[in-house]
């Protein structure tokens, strides 16, 4: 029987983006989220239907009536998915596998970034790059996309994202505007954090952390079963209740290990659980980022 991933993508297209026009301001596009592509274009006069919060007040008191600032749109950005397709992906213990829970992720976000005009491009890796493909924009992009990471082949082998890193640094076009790198990370360790460096401090680069229930916690079973490492082959036989604090416990560790570098390394980052949908964690994560680039805004004015 031919194998399938289990991918509901026009259905999770659909999602985000009605969930996001529903909590998005109307005039707060996709852009002002990730905080580049708008050049500043002089100021207009305020209406009910602008955002309040684009208020220029210095300009207001100046001129003796309420102005917003307008800005320009710059064209053609283009935007890049650096997504994990190793075999440490094909695992889960809710109805999404990691890897088909990062594939309609990642087939929502590229699709709109597409509609909006843009450009998209994704490299795929496991312990090495396995497909890439340039930023471009269309339909038809949208396609290829979907149709790479919905086959299963394409995953398996072992995860390896430090070497992969290492690579794009020298190769990744320099002009992309941001990066999306999506994985669980559980192999994450200090050796990461020189590359992880170097890449962010080149590209804008955005995090997101998948897990499996799993991946942090054992069930409950007073029996005894056999794990295996999907890297060395190694197995090991264990009582999940007996191993379920020490398991937990390092689990943990690795995760706040993880999330303390992206934070000390100026990046981004969304944690997500395979157990939820993802479009309104990923709603409340874009609000997030206009929080943080409307102070950043403000701290430059003053």
């Amino acid at each position: 029987m031919e194998k399938k991933l289990n991918l509901d993508i026009p259905g999770k297209v659909s999602e985000l983006e009605v969930l996001l026009n529903k909590v998005l301001p109307k005039n707060i596009i996709y852009r002002l989220v990730f905080g580049k592509g708008l050049e500043f274009d002089g100021y207009k006069d305020f209406t009910p239907d602008d955002d309040a919060s684009l208020i220029d007040w210095k300009a207001t008191v100046r001129a003796k009536k309420i102005l917003i600032k307008k800005y320009i749109e710059e064209r053609d950005l283009k935007f890049v998915f650096v997504i994990d397709v190793s075999e440490n992906m094909v695992f889960g213990s809710t109805e999404k596998l990691k890897c088909e829970y990062i594939a309609e992720l990642s087939a929502a976000l590229c699709h709109l970034i597409l509609i909006s005009g843009d450009r998209v491009g994704f490299v795929l890796f496991s312990d090495k790059i396995v497909k890439s493909y340039f930023p471009s924009s269309g339909t038809r992009q949208f396609d290829i996309f979907v149709q790479e990471i919905s086959e299963p082949y394409i995953y398996g082998r072992a995860s390896d994202l430090n070497s992969v890193l290492e690579e794009l640094t020298r190769t990744l076009d320099r002009t992309v505007s941001l990066v999306f790198i999506i994985s669980d990370f559980v192999r994450m360790d200090a050796s990461y954090l020189k590359n992880l460096e170097l890449f962010s401090g080149l590209f804008e680069t955005v995090a997101v952390i998948v897990r499996d229930p799993l991946d942090k916690t054992l069930p409950s079973l007073n029996k005894e079963i056999i794990i295996e490492d999907t890297e060395s082959y190694e197995k090991l036989i264990i009582n999940p209740r007996v191993a379920k604090n020490v398991y937990e416990r390092n689990a943990l560790q690795q995760l706040n290990f993880v999330k303390e570098s992206f934070n000390n390394l100026g990046i981004d980052f969304l944690e997500l659980s395979t157990e939820r949908s993802f479009a309104e964690d990923f709603a409340v994560f874009l609000k997030e980022r206009i929080k943080k680039e409307r102070k950043i805004k403000v701290e430059n004015v003053y």
